[in-house]
């Protein structure tokens, strides 16, 4: 039997499959949270350090990076010790600096180093993909996948509990309590999870395989499209507080309630585009994530009205973003055979995270430079724009399958 009907057999009975993807995107909606637990603090963070724009940028972009890059040793890894292990460790494991931010965050610098190793709960998605991959046929990864993906609404929850919850429990409190939080889900998985019947150790070593990926051609051009459309969304989830505190005058409780709606949004946007991606194709659908993510950049960057206006507009771009998630992903599961699913994604995966590192210090300098996001706003259009134009031409065979 092979890998791919072993998958289909498990999906189709209905049990192990299913419980394992919930388990995965269970794990990797709290870790998507402590991810994000500076982001929402970020306005108090700043008046209590006398920040300046540019710093409060770097100092919500800073997690960013670890979750980034970090993702290419953990799809590699993923690859060889399988999902259920790894994201056991990623549970555990950030609980030390969720911990030491809590305690020891008290200035600029301590933020900025506690940050980035913060980030390693960002690197959980490069280990969830193929997991969950392991674990469906091919004609259903792209709704697999984008189901699992929506636990990238951790940054919704984020968002909107994170603020209620440090003014009920202080900051030290809200830390304490994910950490609890983290080391129950850590538990969770390595008891109940499993990792797929057909999966099997890969016995190679992690840098011959990131360089094998590396010289795939579809690992380039998925990297890049993941850039706009993951890397645009973690920018908005991780950002928009500050944004909606600095352009539209929002309290920070307010400013976080509307970026979880953004949030949510977006992660209800993601299995759809996987579930279209396997209707209508991927190529078709990231086509239709990134046009309609240049208009409204656009429309954003002429400062549209509070409330509904601009409310409109950030929910659509926070719709179109959320598709292109899943569609990307369903064009990796196209194009990269399942043996190296885990190198490619972590590579695909950290270009996501990269995404999102730079554009809050773009907009920060932007305002500060400015006084407005308005060049912010149109940078993004000519890159949406410019993405759209590649994947109508770079993928035509694919686009002709659907």
């Amino acid at each position: 039997m092979t890998r791919s009907d072993t998958a289909e057999s498990s999906h189709t009975g209905g049990g192990s499959a299913g419980a394992n993807l919930a388990l995965a995107t269970a794990a990797f909606t709290l870790l998507f949270w402590a991810w994000n637990l500076v982001g929402p603090l970020a306005p108090t963070y700043s008046e209590q350090l006398d920040l300046s724009p540019t710093q409060t940028s770097v100092l919500i972009a800073f997690p960013v990076l670890v979750g980034a890059v970090g993702r290419i040793p953990a799809g590699a890894l993923t690859d060889r010790y399988g999902g259920r292990a790894m994201m056991t460790v990623i549970c555990f494991v950030t609980i030390i600096p969720v911990l030491l931010i809590g305690f020891l965050g008290s200035s600029f610098a301590a933020l900025l180093v506690l940050g980035f190793f913060l980030g390693i709960a960002g690197t959980s998605f490069a280990v969830g993909i193929p997991f969950v991959n392991s674990w469906h046929a091919p004609k259903r990864r792209g709704l697999a996948t984008g189901i699992f993906g929506a636990g990238m609404g951790g940054t919704a929850l984020s968002a909107f509990l994170t603020p209620y919850l440090a003014n009920v429990l202080g900051i030290t409190g809200v830390h304490v309590a994910m950490a609890f939080a983290l080391a129950a889900m850590g538990v969770i998985m390595y008891v109940f999870s499993r990792n797929a019947p057909g999966w099997h150790p890969s016995s190679a070593s992690v840098l011959p395989r990131m360089r094998e990926a590396l010289h795939l051609k579809a690992t380039w051009q998925n990297m890049m499209l993941y850039a706009l459309a993951f890397g645009g969304f973690v920018a908005f989830s991780t950002y928009l507080p500050t944004l909606l505190y600095t352009a539209y005058d929002f309290a920070q409780t307010e400013a976080g309630l509307r970026t979880a709606g953004f949030s949510v949004t977006a992660v209800l946007a993601r299995p759809l585009g996987g579930a279209l991606s396997d209707k209508i194709g991927p190529v078709r659908v990231c086509m239709i994530s990134f046009a309609t993510t240049a208009v409204m950049a656009v429309v954003l960057a002429f400062h549209p009205p509070t409330e509904i206006p601009a409310g409109t507009v950030f929910v659509l771009t926070a719709a179109a973003l959320g598709l292109g998630t899943g569609g990307v992903f369903a064009l990796v599961a196209q194009l990269v055979e399942p043996a190296r699913v885990g190198t490619v994604t972590g590579m695909v995966g950290a270009a996501g995270g990269l995404g999102g590192y730079f554009p809050p210090m773009v907009m920060g300098g932007v305002l500060q430079l400015t006084g407005t996001y308005a060049i912010g706003f149109a940078l993004l259009a000519l890159c949406a724009l410019a993405a759209t134009v590649y994947t109508a031409r770079a993928f035509p065979r694919v686009a002709a399958q659907a």
